[in-house]
């Protein structure tokens, strides 16, 4: 059987984030992609020169095309920029019965570059977390959802069991915005706390990474693993396209896709 994902986000003219980050990790966890584009950018490395979102009936006809001919066992969103969006789009997985919802709460760029509304967190948190099988926010995205400034570990917990109670069965805030050697990222499924732990790889070269890390959690998902299996090859997929650099673009350049196969391989 084909293990087909679908990715709902923006599209990344870089390549480094978006729609192509989400595609080149499915490809290279061996799951079959699928896209329903919200909206087209104009970026590089050194920042986001435009956005352009496409029509409401835009969004929703491409997950229609998908969900009634090509069953997604899992889906991913990102970028969605408005509550309009955010409520048609909820409204199609609720309409499609699609499972395995990865929500990567996409705010803000590399660069600073709001990507979502501010407007729009009323509507993630009212009609899409509350779908979510995952959700993956990093530190400054979990502080606007939960309203509260975030500075340490018991934070953090404080945070995800707040996220949890919207409706999120599994929450992962993400510790790449943390301070000191090591970048832990803390899971929450309702019952325990998990930590996940790796060296923190100094570099400017991370753009994509949070599109790359819940793209890669979405894949394994689409698999039938379980949250806590697919965080740890998430968790791996991230470590290793951060630390083999590719250094391309003269600002934050995208990390590597295809260097934890290769590391596979050598191993």
């Amino acid at each position: 059987m084909v293990v087909k994902a679908l990715t709902i986000a923006g599209s990344d003219s870089g390549g480094g984030a978006g729609i192509q980050a989400d595609l080149k990790t499915f490809q290279e966890l061996q799951v079959f992609g699928m896209s329903a584009i919200t909206a087209v950018t104009a970026q590089n490395t050194l920042g986001v020169q435009g956005v352009y979102p496409l029509p409401i009936e835009a969004v929703v006809q491409q997950i229609k095309s998908i969900a009634e001919d090509l069953h997604p066992n899992a889906i991913k969103t990102g970028m969605l920029f408005s509550s309009e969006l955010i409520e048609a789009v909820s409204a199609q997985i609720k309409e499609f019965n699609l499972q395995n919802l990865v929500v990567d709460p996409v705010m803000v760029a590399k660069g600073g570059a709001p990507l979502l509304q501010e407007e729009a967190v009323g509507a993630l948190k009212t009609h899409l977390i509350p779908l979510a099988h995952v959700i993956t926010p990093n530190i400054p995205e979990a502080e606007v959802i939960v309203g509260f400034p975030i500075e340490s570990l018991d934070d953090r917990k404080r945070a995800a069991e707040v996220i949890y109670q919207l409706g999120a069965k599994n929450v992962v805030i993400k510790g790449g915005h943390g301070q000191g050697h090591e970048v832990t990222d803390l899971l929450y499924d309702g019952n325990q706390f998990e930590l996940f732990t790796a060296a923190r790889t100094e570099t400017k070269h991370t753009h994509g990474t949070g599109c790359t890390f819940a793209a890669a959690i979405t894949a394994e998902l689409a698999k039938g693993n379980s949250v806590k299996d697919a965080v740890v090859v998430a968790k791996a997929f991230i470590q290793a396209a951060i630390e083999d650099t590719l250094g391309i673009g003269a600002g934050h350049g995208p990390t590597n896709h295809w260097a934890y196969r290769n590391r596979g391989e050598k191993e």
